[in-house]
């Protein structure tokens, strides 16, 4: 399997996965990219514990050894917006408290990048415009780490509108884009017209699979040539904005 590097520096890729929209495959897709960079994988907030969390899908998926699948900071049991669902968790955690009550707010000092060693998938929660907090945006995180990131998209109706809208947001905060994926049953014209419109490359389109698993996802890393195209766009992405991909991230 091949192993996109940042071209300068020559270290294992980090990268974030952001969606367009919920529920458009970014947890696929970050297995996907887990294995075939042989990344560590971490969702620092995840929302919605029903069945487990992301984290937890990852392991029976791809039977990882536990130190690659990093702890979330956040691990919240609602399946809402980030903001809402830690206000959610810290008013049931006090006695008494009225339902509406607002809880602890997602602190950024814990949202602060893991030390790895290798590859590193960063999976966001929802899009990128999804508040944390009500006085901060996921976006805003996204630019505190200084990654690049890749944007996956539904394949179908509505993924013209919601990718161009996020690939706008991400260029007016300067954020570096590796790329897109779309996602879904293949569609005749939107992979032509993303990338026509998009300004970044169109790196995969893949379809959905009958079973998730490690077999199945080695043979969509080879098929769909998504490593080899990854490995295109971080050195083009390095040529463009500089010495080393993300740079010196901000401090939350």
């Amino acid at each position: 399997m091949s192993h996109p590097l940042s071209p300068q520096d020559r270290q294992p890729l980090r990268l974030v996965v952001c969606g367009t929209d919920t529920d458009v495959g970014k947890t696929v897709v970050s297995a996907l990219l887990v294995q075939g960079l042989s990344a560590s994988y971490w969702k620092p907030v995840q929302c919605g514990l029903d069945g487990g969390g992301d984290r937890d899908w990852l392991r029976q998926w791809l039977q990882l050894p536990e130190p690659r699948l990093l702890p979330e900071a956040y691990r919240l049991a609602a399946p809402v917006s980030p903001h809402w669902a830690a206000e959610l968790e810290g008013a049931a955690e006090r006695e008494g408290a009225s339902p509406d009550a607002s809880g602890a707010p997602i602190e950024a000092s814990r949202l602060a990048l893991p030390a790895v060693t290798g590859a590193l998938v960063v999976e966001c929660a929802g899009g990128l415009l999804v508040p944390l907090r009500r006085d901060r945006l996921q976006i805003d995180q996204i630019q505190a780490w200084g990654l690049p990131v890749l944007l996956v998209a539904r394949s179908g109706l509505g993924t013209l509108n919601h990718t161009l809208l996020s690939l706008e947001a991400l260029a007016q905060r300067r954020i570096g884009v590796l790329g897109l994926v779309l996602n879904g049953p293949p569609h005749a014209d939107n992979p032509r017209t993303l990338a026509a419109l998009a300004g970044v490359p169109l790196l995969a389109c893949l379809p959905p699979l009958p079973a998730i698993n490690r077999q199945s996802l080695a043979a969509l890393w080879q098929t769909s040539g998504l490593g080899a195209a990854l490995c295109a766009a971080a050195k083009g992405l390095a040529a463009r904005e500089g010495p080393t991909l993300g740079g010196n991230p901000e401090q939350p």
